[in-house]
């Protein structure tokens, strides 16, 4: 284990008793109290993932998880965040924004253990696993290697899961992926359990918005799920 796990929660207590869990459990741990100071956190510390409640001082969760992932430094290190929020509009807005997972306060710590553990065992990948082709559609161009998209040669801001969703969509050519696929694709087969299928037609929404022209090569199959056209 001894994944450093960065804690951004400005109830301190709170902060406390998830950091002393993760510290039981193996884990190292950073705590920031505020969002303002977050970025520059995750930017020294490299966390290998972030618990990320969403009203903070300074700078909101959500707009700290906006900035994060648009940052292809940043952007494939995965978020689970901490909301006192149960609107589901909130929970949407957040995994629109690349966020991994959610967990709603009041939360078990044996729950927020569990999710910690999947959303880090889904992104960890083989040291001797085999590295993945490129591929290419019009001005499209994808190294899955490389975790590299470009557009017309210049490369692509995608959160992880835009990325893995347009390389699952690509790989399968014409071949239609229902919603529960590209879940369990991109967000792993515990995860699609868990979350539910309009989360995969947001993300599909913006992904179509940053592919511009070529977001018309994602086409969408009535009751069942989508398709990639590479011609």
């Amino acid at each position: 284990m001894n994944e450093k796990i960065l804690v951004v929660e400005d109830e301190r207590d709170i902060a406390r008793m998830i950091e002393y869990n993760l510290k039981k459990e193996g884990y190292r741990t950073v705590l920031v109290h505020d969002g303002g100071f977050a970025a520059a956190t995750v930017a020294k510390e490299k966390p290998a993932l972030i618990l990320l409640d969403l009203m903070l001082p300074g700078v909101d969760g959500l707009e700290i998880c906006r900035r994060l992932k648009a940052d292809a430094k940043t952007s494939a290190i995965p978020i689970i965040m901490l909301t006192a929020k149960g609107e589901e509009s909130d929970k949407v807005l957040g995994l629109g924004l690349g966020a991994d997972d959610y967990v709603t306060k009041p939360f078990s710590l044996k729950e927020l253990l569990a999710r910690v553990q999947a959303v880090l065992r889904r992104c960890a990948r083989p040291a001797d696993a085999p590295a993945p082709g490129k591929l290419k559609a019009g001005a499209l161009e994808l190294d899955a290697a490389k975790v590299e998209a470009r557009l017309k040669g210049s490369p692509l801001e995608l959160t992880s899961k835009e990325f893995e969703l347009l390389k699952a969509l690509m790989a399968c050519g014409e071949r239609v992926l229902t919603r529960e696929e590209l879940l369990e694709k991109a967000w792993g087969v515990d995860a699609a359990l868990e979350v539910e299928t309009r989360t995969v037609d947001v993300h599909v929404g913006t992904l179509r918005k940053k592919l511009g022209k070529e977001g018309r090569r994602i086409i969408t199959v009535k009751n069942y799920g989508y398709r990639f056209d590479p011609e």
